[in-house]
């Protein structure tokens, strides 16, 4: 066994192959000169099976008691469905072009059993023997049907893929959504398309038609390949590469559950949000275009776009990364106060991404579900992104490269290769937001933000495949609602509370950035009135990490084989430093680390020139890991705050890293933001600190 810091490692290792690849891998046929796709045929299915897994703590919220299966097959799926036998009568009819799904037509398929929901007013919902059946003009939506002829429900963001030498249509994931109609029969009528439940289905190809093959298309563009494009096609310049830019495209948010279950009360608990979150590979080929129109970060300066690879976790050896690599989702919360700080009151673990619909591809790409071509954009649903078995913690991940370290994680415990359950709870993983941080009574004057961030290996601008809305918490009727949110953009919160280009008097917004990730420091001064200033530090840690890793399964290099990297820890930073001018007075210090564990608290000191915020020790660190509790690691922000008699000036910060590197690898970050007076900085025992001159 080996063991290294993250830092240290080649670049083969942190690819995760012996070596990079260097050519395209071809997929199929070269495009026609005229780009064109391949004509819908149509298919059609029936049979195999369907599985359902409701949000059984949502339920009772929202005035839905549902009973238990009835006629339901032995055991549940990996992800935890309930499933049903679909009969073999009757067909869903659907068009494939290009490999792909377009869109379902006509006909319908039938469960063998189902469920009996009672409603708060008295009255119930028959669901036995339920049916999905496309919707008139809407040819991604299925309504399921009950007993009584009406669809109460309707299912959306499917995700699906043809497989088994395309005998089978599976789709992997698709959420059931609560009808505007049962919204107002529940008296509820702000849970109108929420997802009550997440679902699957395997069914069997009847009949096939054409469309199946690629027309287009062909390359994979691995990112750090050398740029080429078919006959017909720009042609790249020599020396040119396929770069990776993924973009975040459009989100939403719902409750998904209160903690203890089923008891919000809107003042003194928990409740858990998710998003349906979109995202779209860059369109340029060749020549500069906006992705996201009218959005400042909107437009790649990547000329020649990569396909980005997308394979579910133990899903075998694959190219480029001769593993399964996979993009990765996580979300925030985070609440702007009326004193003019911002906490970051809720984040969430780690989505695993397991396949890419590519909606919406440029002709010819986009022709296998677990690649994302050019210009395709993709959609993981609410439900999806509440399952126990796509969730883990953001521990296991190497944030700046988005190495995974399967071997050791929660999905592969033993190491032997073999996905095991998550071991998640309906709360594991999930992002989890306090009442109080929401009440408007408690937090008068809030604004709130939320953040859905795509993670994918090689991506040259994670601040495009990261996007922020203002949302607004309603608690009514026992539900959280976020609204639809107002004022998307690309980028961070913390841009959004200081933009980092033509900031606000009195404030400024920097980043750190290096081979190790990418630290923001912001910070906003308000002036009091009284002869004192309320300064306001947020350190937003996007993708920093010095992570020490074990290779259980070494290979001359060193390397390791595919799924044998053992993520020890990837802790950040644990100490912070304002410097000040000697003789300010500091008042009001305070720390914000978004929960309700005082335990973990980083603890403020006022020195002569400076002032401190140290995280906690930890009496018992684990093997091989620094002492130290709470540290501020990726995905993560803080905020430090403290009241001075001084007005801003420039003057520097620093940023301890929690471990300690090797050789001429730095021991802090620093940078220049405001601070009461002006000071230089000098260093002291490998800290800074500030003098006057």
């Amino acid at each position: 066994m080996i063991t290294l810091p993250v830092h240290l490692l080649p670049r083969a290792l942190v690819l995760g192959v012996a070596m990079a690849v260097a050519t395209p891998v071809f997929a199929g046929d070269a495009a026609p000169a005229d780009g064109s796709a391949a004509t819908p045929q149509l298919w059609a299915a029936w049979g195999g099976t369907v599985g359902v897994r409701w949000n059984r703590e949502l339920a009772p919220d929202l005035g839905l008691r549902i009973g238990a299966p009835a006629t339901a097959l032995d055991g549940l799926s990996w992800m935890g469905h309930e499933r049903f036998a679909l009969r073999q009568a009757g067909s869903l009819e659907f068009r494939v072009a290009n490999n792909n799904l377009q869109g379902f037509v006509e006909g319908s398929v039938q469960a063998r059993g189902g469920y009996r929901i009672e409603l708060a007013d008295g009255g119930s919902i028959d669901l036995s023997d339920f049916r999905l059946r496309p919707r008139a003009g809407a040819p991604l939506i299925l309504d399921l049907v009950g007993a009584d002829g009406k669809a109460w429900f309707y299912i959306d963001r499917l995700m699906y893929e043809l497989v088994d030498d395309n005998h089978t249509l599976a789709v992997r994931a698709m959420d059931l959504r609560i009808s505007r109609e049962l919204a107002e029969r529940l008296g509820k009528p702000q849970v109108a398309d929420w997802a009550i439940a997440d679902m699957e289905m395997t069914t069997e190809v009847l009949r096939q038609g054409a469309g199946v093959e690629p027309t287009g298309g062909g390359s994979y563009y691995w990112a750090g390949t050398p740029a080429t494009r078919p006959t017909g096609e720009p042609q790249p310049p020599p020396g040119a590469i396929n770069e990776a830019d993924l973009f975040m495209s459009t989100f939403s948010a719902q409750q998904m559950r209160c903690q203890p279950a089923s008891s919000c009360n809107g003042s003194s608990n928990a409740v858990v949000f998710a998003p349906s979150s979109t995202l779209k590979n860059n369109v340029n080929n060749g020549t500069a275009v906006e992705t996201i129109p009218g959005d400042p970060l909107g437009k790649s300066t990547a000329l020649w776009t990569a396909d980005i690879p997308w394979y579910e976790k133990f899903s075998g050896v694959f190219d480029p990364y001769a593993n399964d690599q996979h993009p990765y989702l996580i979300w925030n919360m985070y609440r702007v106060n009326a004193d003019g700080g911002i906490d970051q009151i809720g984040r969430s673990g780690v989505k695993h991404a397991f396949l890419t619909t590519n909606g919406g591809c440029a002709p010819g790409h986009g022709t296998n579900s677990h690649v994302l071509g050019r210009q395709c954009s993709d959609t993981y649903g609410t439900g999806n992104n509440d399952s126990s078995n796509a969730l883990g913690p953001r521990s296991e991940i190497i944030p700046a490269t988005n190495v995974w370290g399967r071997c050791g994680s929660i999905y592969d415990t033993n190491c032997d290769g073999t996905a095991n359950s998550s071991g998640n709870t309906q709360y594991s993983q999930r992002m989890i937001v306090q009442e109080s941080a929401l009440n408007a009574t408690a937090q008068t004057g809030a604004t709130y933000l939320f953040e859905s961030w795509y993670l994918a290996r090689e991506d040259i601008n994670i601040y495009n495949s990261m996007a922020t809305k203002t949302v607004a918490p309603t608690f009514t009727g026992g539900t959280w609602s976020l609204g639809s949110g107002t004022n998307y953009r690309l980028g961070p919160a913390i841009d959004r509370w200081v933009p980092r280009t033509n900031p606000p008097a009195n404030s400024i917004n920097v980043e750190i950035a290096g081979s190790e990730g990418h630290v923001q420091v912001a910070v906003k001064a308000i002036d009091l009135g009284n002869g004192t200033w309320r300064y306001h530090y947020a350190v937003m840690n996007h993708d920093f990490a010095r992570a020490v890793t074990e290779c259980l399964d070494p290979v001359p290099g060193p390397t390791c084989r595919p799924g044998y990297l053992k993520v020890v820890h990837n802790y950040g930073l644990d100490r912070f430093r304002v410097t000040t001018a000697a003789g300010v007075t500091i008042t009001s210090v305070a720390f914000s680390d978004g929960d309700t564990d005082a335990a973990n608290d980083w603890t403020g000191t006022v020195a002569p020139t400076a002032v401190d915020w140290v995280a906690p020790a930890n009496p018992s660190p684990p093997a091989g890991t620094p002492a130290v509790l709470n540290p501020l690691n990726w995905g993560t922000m803080f905020r430090f705050s403290f009241v001075a008699d001084a007005a801003p000036s420039p003057a520097g910060v620093q940023l301890h890293i929690a471990q300690a590197g090797t050789g001429d690898d730095p021991a802090f970050l620093s940078t220049t933001v405001l601070a009461p007076g002006a000071g230089d900085s000098i260093f002291v025992d490998g800290f800074e600190t500030a003098a006057k001159r």
